[in-house]
């Protein structure tokens, strides 16, 4: 699909690694240190662990996670984007599987971290992850705004999921071009740049 009249609306949410970021998770590596099996998620794997099991392999995600937040790389046309958001006075927020602490470093290091408050990023213990709609049902709520407002941008069928069972809508960003969820997707774009520039069109002829 291609509705280009959502980019109007006033609550932006992203997923940041992969979306905000350029992608660097080797989540192959991450599998195989955590030990979680082919056909479990790996986040849903380290809930189902009792708490001696599942601590120091979270210790160890937390620390592989850092390592990739200190390396991280903006993605094409995120700054132009996410200014040209809050010049317009657009509410911005971040739902994330990762922590919010790494989420705060990642942004931090690609010059965004003044572009959203604290309170406005939620990692995995802050709400459920994604694919679970709560992050942004708690977004939602702490700006006093209706899903019909919101927008959820991702990389992934998990954002994606998460903007439509919370009713926003959604845009899928894929560097492949392959939109492979075309049901779960409001609006499929390449990048962030082309995203940026539809926006613009879109603002210009209102």
């Amino acid at each position: 699909m291609t509705d280009t009249s959502i980019l109007n609306r006033s609550c932006w949410i992203f997923d940041l690694d992969g979306t905000l970021t350029i992608p660097k998770h080797d989540f192959a590596l991450i599998r195989r240190e955590l030990h979680v099996p082919d056909d479990q998620d790996i986040l849903g794997y380290l809930a189902s662990l009792p708490s001696e099991q599942s601590e120091p392999l979270r210790a160890w995600l937390y620390d592989h996670e850092l390592e990739i937040a200190k390396q991280t790389d903006p993605a094409p046309g995120v700054k132009h984007i996410i200014e040209a958001l809050s010049h317009r006075g657009t509410q911005l927020g971040i739902v994330t599987r990762n922590t919010r602490a790494l989420a705060i470093v990642s942004l931090e290091v690609i010059g965004l971290g003044d572009y959203f408050a604290e309170v406005d990023i939620l990692g995995r213990d802050e709400a459920p992850p994604k694919p679970e709609p709560d992050g942004i049902h708690q977004l939602l709520s702490q700006w006093g705004a209706e899903s019909s407002d919101a927008i959820m941008v991702g990389d992934y069928l998990f954002d994606l999921q998460s903007g439509r069972k919370a009713g926003a809508a959604t845009i899928h960003v894929d560097t492949s071009e392959q939109y492979l969820w075309p049901e779960w997707t409001d609006l499929a774009i390449r990048d962030l740049v082309k995203l940026y520039e539809m926006m613009r069109c879109c603002t210009d002829s209102n």
